[in-house]
C-alpha cells in the first residue's frame, strides 16, 4: 500500500512539474477549457435563475369560475363552501356581480356605456388559486368545477404555464446538447495536449521502457497531467462565471429597483461549483486516458 501511494505521489509531482514547466502553453490550454466550459455552465446558471424568477415574481395561474346569470346568492355560497373544502384549492376570492359592474364602470371610457345599461349583465365569479400550479392539475380542477350545475363558464389561466414549461424544457435540452458537444471538444483538447507531451518525451519514455518501467508507471503522470489541466480549466470557468455574473448583476439591480425589488442573480452553490471543477477534471482525465491508450503502444524502444 505504501509503495502504491509513493508511486502516485511521484506521478503527481512529475505531472505538476510538467504542468508548470511550459507555463504559457499550460495556461492557454486551461484557458481554452475554462472558456469552453463556461458556456454550458452559464446556460445552466441562467436557467436556474429563470426558474427562481418565475417562482418569485410571476403571477400564479388562476382558475376563474363564472356563475350562471340565473344563479342565486345561495348557489354562490354553496360553491364557495365546496371550494373551501376542496384540498386542491389554495385560496379563492368571490367577486359579486355588483362589484364587477362597479369596476367596469370605473374603467376609463366605459362609464357612459355602463350607465346606459338597464340591468347588470355580469355574473358572480370566483377567482381560484390551486395548490398545484401545473397545467394538468389546473385542468383537472377546472373540469370538476364545470360539472357544478350553477357554473356557466370556467377559464383556466394555464397557457402561460405551459409555454414557460416548454421554454424551460427546451432550454435544458439546449444546455445538455451544448454541454455534450463542448465536452467532446474539451476531451479533444486534452487528447491533443497529452499526445504532444508524449511526443516531446518520446526518448524518456523509450528509456523508461528499456529499464523495465511498466505501462502503468508511464501512464500515471500523464493521467495526472490531464486531471490537473481539466481542474485548472474548471477553476477558470468558475472565475469567468463569477465575473460575468457580477457584471450582469449591476444591470439587474437597477432593473429590479425600478420594480421595487432587491432581486439579483444567484451564483452557483458550493456543491455546484465543486461539481463544475470535478466535471472539468474528469474530462481532462478522459482525454489523457484516450491519448495515452492510443499512442503509448506506438512508442517502443528501438
Amino acid at each position: 500500500m505504501r509503495s502504491w501511494l509513493r508511486q502516485h505521489r511521484q506521478a503527481l509531482r512529475a505531472a505538476l512539474g510538467r504542468f508548470a514547466a511550459p507555463r504559457a502553453a499550460s495556461l492557454l490550454n486551461a484557458l481554452v477549457i475554462g472558456v469552453t466550459l463556461s458556456l454550458p455552465a452559464g446556460g445552466y446558471l441562467l436557467l436556474a435563475n429563470l426558474r427562481a424568477v418565475t417562482q418569485r415574481f410571476t403571477l400564479e395561474p388562476e382558475v376563474t369560475v363564472f356563475m350562471r346569470a340565473a344563479a342565486a346568492r345561495a348557489d354562490a355560497d354553496a360553491l364557495g363552501a365546496r371550494l373551501k373544502a376542496d384540498a386542491r384549492v389554495r385560496d379563492f376570492r368571490f367577486i359579486p356581480r355588483e362589484a364587477a359592474l362597479k369596476e367596469l364602470q370605473d374603467s376609463a371610457g366605459l362609464g357612459d356605456v355602463v350607465a346606459a345599461l338597464d340591468r347588470n349583465p355580469l355574473p358572480d365569479a370566483f377567482v381560484v388559486r390551486a395548490k398545484d400550479p401545473r397545467p394538468e392539475a389546473l385542468d383537472a380542477l377546472a373540469a370538476s368545477l364545470r360539472a357544478a350545475p350553477s357554473v356557466a363558464l370556467v377559464q383556466v389561466d394555464s397557457a402561460w404555464a405551459r409555454r414557460l414549461a416548454a421554454l424551460l424544457d427546451l432550454g435544458r435540452l439546449a444546455v445538455a446538447l451544448l454541454s455534450t458537444l463542448l465536452g467532446v471538444a474539451l476531451v479533444a483538447v486534452t487528447f491533443n495536449t497529452i499526445r504532444l507531451q508524449m511526443l516531446t518525451q518520446r526518448d524518456e519514455i523509450e528509456l523508461s521502457k528499456l529499464i523495465g518501467a511498466t505501462d502503468a508507471f508511464i501512464r500515471r503522470p500523464f493521467f495526472y497531467l490531464g486531471l490537473l489541466q481539466g481542474a485548472a480549466g474548471g477553476l477558470i470557468a468558475f472565475a469567468i462565471l463569477r465575473a460575468g455574473l457580477a457584471a450582469l448583476n449591476g444591470g439587474v439591480r437597477e432593473l429590479a429597483r425600478a420594480y421595487g425589488s432587491d432581486f439579483r442573480l444567484a451564483f452557483l452553490s458550493a456543491g455546484e461549483a465543486g461539481a463544475l471543477v470535478a466535471f472539468s477534471a474528469a474530462l481532462g482525465w478522459l482525454g489523457a486516458y484516450l491519448s495515452v491508450s492510443k499512442y503509448l503502444h506506438e512508442i517502443e524502444p528501438k
